[in-house]
């Protein structure tokens, strides 16, 4: 079983590298052009059983906890589109992407990969800007109705796909999305959170390969 953990930073995965694991890890850069770039190169020039994405994430939410852990489901780049007339719209929408054109599922970058770990299972967005606004929370919350956001979650997705390689997004939540007061965010318990569930999922993949 060989198995690739990408993270946008290094410190989001701290504890896991610390810990020496027989597993290759590969730091992105913050945002989806970054993590589309590096994954694609490298996965051009190595081959794997597995691909976990593993970060810190915003939640939209009240039943989800600050410091939970979950896997995604689907995600989307939610800011991909057209704003015209106070309105906005998907290249979904639009006609310019087909609902189920490969990569899509439905409009949405589905995992159909499945592992039996006591983790929820979510819908996810990916934005290129992360913003206070609340109209701009309210938007996505409508159009799309997920529960949490990232900078490169739906670029993981998509380069995995693509390349038809098992994979899996973790994501632990450190804030509530419109939340920019960082001293309400839980950080330190997101990530404590996020690389006890990595090493798990990792240990069990090893335990019963593909």
């Amino acid at each position: 079983m060989k198995i690739l953990v990408v993270a946008a930073t290094a410190m989001e995965i701290a504890p896991f590298i610390a810990q020496q694991n027989n597993v290759e890890v590969l730091i992105t850069g913050v945002g989806a052009p970054a993590c589309m770039y590096k994954l694609t190169q490298h996965l051009l020039t190595q081959q794997y059983n597995m691909v976990i994405q593993a970060g810190i994430a915003g939640t939209f939410k009240n039943s989800i906890a600050l410091g939970d852990t979950v896997l995604v489901k689907n995600d989307v780049f939610a800011d991909l589109g057209i704003y015209e007339r106070d309105q906005f719209f998907t290249l979904f929408e639009k006609g310019f992407i087909a609902a189920d054109e490969q990569p899509y599922k439905n409009g949405w970058l589905h995992n159909h990969y499945n592992i039996d770990v006591n983790l929820p299972w979510v819908n996810a967005i990916t934005v290129n800007t992360v913003s206070d606004q609340i109209t701009q929370t309210n938007l996505f919350l409508k159009k799309f109705d997920a529960d949490i956001e990232t900078m490169e979650g739906a670029a993981f997705h998509y380069v995995c796909l693509q390349q038809q390689i098992p994979f899996l997004q973790l994501r632990s939540i450190s804030n509530y999305v419109g939340e920019r007061v960082k001293t309400n965010w839980k950080i330190k318990e997101s990530i404590t959170s996020l690389n006890h569930h990595l090493q798990q999922i990792i240990t069990q993949l090893q335990s019963t390969p593909l």
